[in-house]
């Protein structure tokens, strides 16, 4: 079974994300001192990327997958509420699922078909639930299956506890996802303002090369550096405070 909290790039993604984040160091700070061969030495540093890369994919495979656990949950309640058992509701999930998903090889389909499977081989739901929210370490699933699990030990209305928790979760859903909303409109922003410099730079060496010339000899190359750096430590900086974790 997929584990989640992990991503491996394929042979093609791997490549890609090496040539992507050579070509950025070469041509940023080709940008910046004007020197081939200063370029040529810092674009190895573009083989840092695959690793942010796999990291980037792996939270937007996260994030789908949350967005697919609301509207399963939205569709399991509605399965209870037609008067349907919970091991009967998940059984019958992935068809009504498929309607409003459309995607019938996502992520959380193949845990569905996985689940029913599971279930018709004699397993229990809340072992079953489990082991997807230690997989995918989300913490709506782990709630949902610590739900589960604790209302078969315990007994009681386990279809209405179900709804309820499946709606509280939804509206949790809903919430954190208007927050990443304006999140993800800063983060837009604080690239435009990270790459700037380094288009200011390249406009003023091609439009004006005579006010640029001290730049690119003596102390100029040390100043450029500082500055280099401190803009390195400004956008690392300003992604931690923006790295909020839902």
């Amino acid at each position: 079974m997929t584990e989640y909290r992990v991503y491996h790039l394929s042979k093609y993604e791997r490549l890609w994300a090496i040539v992507l984040g050579c070509s950025f160091c070469y041509i940023a700070i080709w940008l910046m001192y004007r020197q081939a061969v200063i370029a040529l030495i810092a674009a190895p540093l573009g083989l840092l990327y695959p690793r942010y890369y796999a990291k980037a994919l792996c939270r937007k495979r996260l994030d789908k997958l949350r967005l697919q656990f609301k509207e399963a949950l939205q569709a399991l309640s509605s399965l209870l509420s037609a008067g349907r058992s919970v091991e009967n509701a998940f059984m019958s999930l992935e068809n009504d699922l498929s309607l409003l998903i459309g995607d019938t090889q996502s992520d959380l389909m193949m845990e569905l078909r996985a689940i029913s499977n599971r279930l018709l081989n004699g397993e229990q739901l809340e072992v079953c639930l489990q082991d997807f929210a230690r997989r995918s370490n989300l913490e709506e699933v782990r709630n949902f299956a610590d739900v589960i699990a604790i209302c078969k030990r315990a007994g009681g209305d386990l279809v209405e506890v179900v709804r309820r928790t499946s709606q509280l979760i939804g509206e949790k859903l809903e919430v954190e996802l208007e927050v990443s909303v304006l999140i993800s409109q800063k983060k837009f922003e604080s690239r435009i303002m990270m790459g700037m410099p380094f288009a200011f730079v390249g406009v003023i060496g091609f439009m004006a090369g005579d006010y640029m010339e001290p730049l690119y000899q003596g102390m100029g190359f040390v100043l450029l550096t500082v500055c280099l750096i401190l803009l390195m430590l400004c956008s690392w900086w300003m992604f931690r405070i923006m790295d909020i974790k839902l």
